[in-house]
Order: C-alpha cells, then structure tokens, then sequence
C-alpha cells in the first residue's frame, strides 16, 4: 500500500502511432526471423488494447497484421487473424487485468499472446503443410518478460508528476 497511485494524464493518439510504428520497425529489424525474439507489434497491441481499448481496437490490429503479412511475405491475413483475436481478447478482459500489479498482468497476457502464436502455427500448418516447432513459443515467455518494461516505458508520457500540492484533493 506504500507504492503511489497515479493519476494518468490522457494518452496521446501520435504517441500510440509512434508506438505502434516503433514496434513494427522492430520487428522489421533481420533479427526478427531467430528463434526467441519477440513479436513486437503483439506485445504493444496487447498494451494497448489493455490500457486504451477505444483508441485502439480490431480494426488497428487487423491493419498491423496485415503489415507484418506484406513484411513477412506470408499468406495475406495469418497474422492479421492472430492480432485480431488478440486484440479482440485484450480488449475483453482489459478491465480485470488492469487491478493487478505489473508482474501478474504479465501472466495474464501470456496466454494472449501463446493464442497468437497458436493461431499462426495452425494456419502455417494447414496452407504450407510446415511445422515450425515448439521452439517458437519461447518467443510468448521471452515478451512477457519485457511487459514490465513495456508498460514503463509506454505509460511514462502519461505519468503527472508527484508534486503534492496541499492546497488541491487530488
């Protein structure tokens, strides 16, 4: 009980787009395609749609995956099916997740994000006929051990600064 409770300034929409666009630069990086390296775009599109679900929505997450689909050179719509079951779960449970701590809201992603990885191993599998391996899904506990960093970093601009004012309630 010792630890503040911020008020959050409201989020900037540019800075959800520089955001989203840091993260699919990312992931545009050659290191992208080894084993073990997070998908970015997920990981940001789930903070998102857990901590702004009106700003960004299927619709933004559908667009994302259709990006990573043209990067990826993969069959149009795989990973834009996995973000938008992704985002569609986020925003359903963004309620819940944000009354934990930051460390057990990552627990509650990791599923979120296994899903996707699922989803987009089931529909390699069934186009290509290619099993990629379990291997891949190490990717899901790699991202979740940065959601405590994610979540600093992307709800920083948004922090007010802790300036007790004995004058004012709030």
């Amino acid at each position: 009980m010792s630890r503040p409770h911020y008020i959050l300034l409201p989020v900037n929409p540019l800075f959800i787009a520089f955001s989203l666009l840091c993260a699919f630069l990312l992931n545009l990086l050659p290191w992208g395609h080894f084993v073990g390296v997070p998908d970015f775009v997920a990981l940001v599109l789930v903070f998102w749609g857990i901590h702004q679900p009106r700003k960004v929505g299927i619709g933004v997450a559908f667009f994302m995956g259709l990006m990573m689909d043209v990067h990826d050179s993969t069959l149009l719509g795989e990973n834009a099916l996995a973000y938008t079951v992704l985002s569609y779960l986020a925003i359903m449970m963004h309620r819940r997740v944000l009354w934990f701590p930051v460390m057990t809201q990552a627990l509650h992603v990791l599923p979120l994000l296994l899903l996707t990885q699922a989803l987009q191993l089931v529909t390699r599998l069934i186009v290509s006929g290619r099993f990629q391996g379990w291997l891949n899904f190490v990717e899901s506990f790699l991202a979740v051990l940065l959601w405590p960093l994610i979540t600093w970093m992307l709800l920083a601009p948004q922090r007010r600064v802790v300036d007790r004012d004995h004058n004012r309630p709030i």
